[in-house]
């Protein structure tokens, strides 16, 4: 079974070991080998929180990743998707937003709410540390 098949079947009362199954299963996504490179990984739900999919949709040298908004929707609207979690990495270390980061994110969200669909989370990782821009008030 999956890592992601297992989350799903994860009771709502586990919701806490859930969130953390699916943070850590990101974490392992976007902080692969080679360390140097910058990477973008979605997760697709459903309306009940279940996962119906996830996919790599970008990847770069250090701070040049480049992601396009089309790739992420079509894959969400194939699937049927209600909600997304997207994450990527930071090579560098530093663990904040960048400026590029933020301005992303709201057009990210603007272009899901056309769409209904909910951007539940963009976690930006680090090796020793996690971002939630939806818990740094950012979403």
């Amino acid at each position: 079974m999956s890592e992601l098949a297992a989350l799903n079947r994860a009771r709502v009362s586990e919701a806490p070991r859930r969130q953390r199954a699916l943070v850590d299963y990101l974490r392992a996504m976007v902080l692969a080998k080679p360390s140097h490179m910058e990477r973008f990984h979605a997760i697709f739900l459903d309306e009940s929180r279940s996962i119906l999919g996830d996919a790599p949709l970008g990847q770069g040298r250090s701070s040049n990743l480049t992601v396009r908004m089309r790739e992420i929707f079509e894959r969400a609207l194939v699937l049927h998707s209600s909600a997304i979690v997207i994450a990527h990495n930071h090579p560098s270390g530093l663990c904040r937003p960048s400026e590029y980061d933020l301005h992303s994110t709201m057009r990210l969200k603007q272009v899901a709410e056309a769409l209904d669909i909910e951007l539940l989370d963009h976690l930006i990782f680090t090796y020793d540390a996690v971002y939630s821009m939806r818990a740094g008030g950012n979403l």
